[in-house]
């Protein structure tokens, strides 16, 4: 597989994991975004030794986006302190099988995570183990389909919860696009791990060690996009 790296030096890897792909080593043994970084740095500097390569923050497996990587312990400690500071900006694009109640808004919610089900519920504030999860969105388009109403939407996270988007927005019966395992709409055509309407677009942060703002942008493909008339935006 071809890796979009989108920028590379000593301490840092940015690039678009495609969807299908989980982020790193899973209970399948497919091949993961670590697993190949980590041979392509063998590779290009000739190691001797298996590479240090941290994922700072990871996608869904049918999720595609934009990811950054720590090449040293130094930077993945100084990355992961800006993400969980709400330092590092991520923003992702989504198709939405329904509308949001506001053309924009914020959602809130406490999500509980079942490890052994690997499935996420909305749940009451003082269900023991609820997590807060919040995110920002905006409606860039709605529009009539064969499949029923569509929702553009991008959205800005603030919290980082496991299935956070797909839970939320499920919540509020627009689930996200091909989403088998939260969107009623597709489950009962279940294929697991096909694309579903939801990609990282857009990721924000300071450089671990020269301290300068970097932007990294990518625009979403495949079929879960080709469902509503992106060209227009």
């Amino acid at each position: 597989m071809k890796l979009n790296i989108l920028y590379e030096d000593d301490s840092i890897i940015v690039c678009v994991k495609p969807y299908g792909v989980p982020s790193q080593s899973d209970r399948t043994n497919s091949e993961d975004m670590i697993s190949m970084l980590k041979l392509r740095i063998y590779e290009q500097e000739k190691r001797r030794e298996e590479p240090y390569l941290a994922a700072i923050h990871r996608l869904d497996r049918p999720v595609s986006g934009i990811m950054v990587f720590a090449k040293t312990k130094e930077a993945a400690a100084e990355l992961s302190r800006q993400s969980e500071d709400g330092e590092m900006t991520k923003y992702y694009q989504a198709i939405l099988t329904g509308e949001l109640p506001a053309e924009e808004g914020v959602l809130k919610d406490y999500l509980l995570h079942d490890a052994k089900k690997n499935v996420t519920t909305i749940v009451s504030r003082d269900t023991p183990g609820a997590k807060y999860a919040e995110l920002e969105y905006e409606i860039l388009d709605v529009m009539e389909t064969d499949q029923g109403v569509l929702s553009y939407v991008l959205i800005t996270l603030v919290t980082g919860r496991h299935h956070q988007i797909r839970v939320q927005m499920a919540g509020r019966k627009a689930g996200i696009w091909g989403d088998t395992k939260y969107n009623p709409k597709f489950q009962k055509v279940r294929k697991e791990y096909k694309q579903i309407g939801l990609h990282a677009s857009r990721l924000e942060f300071d450089h671990p060690v020269t301290g300068e703002h970097m932007v990294f942008k990518d625009e979403p493909t495949g079929t879960a996009f080709e469902v509503i008339e992106l060209d227009e935006f």
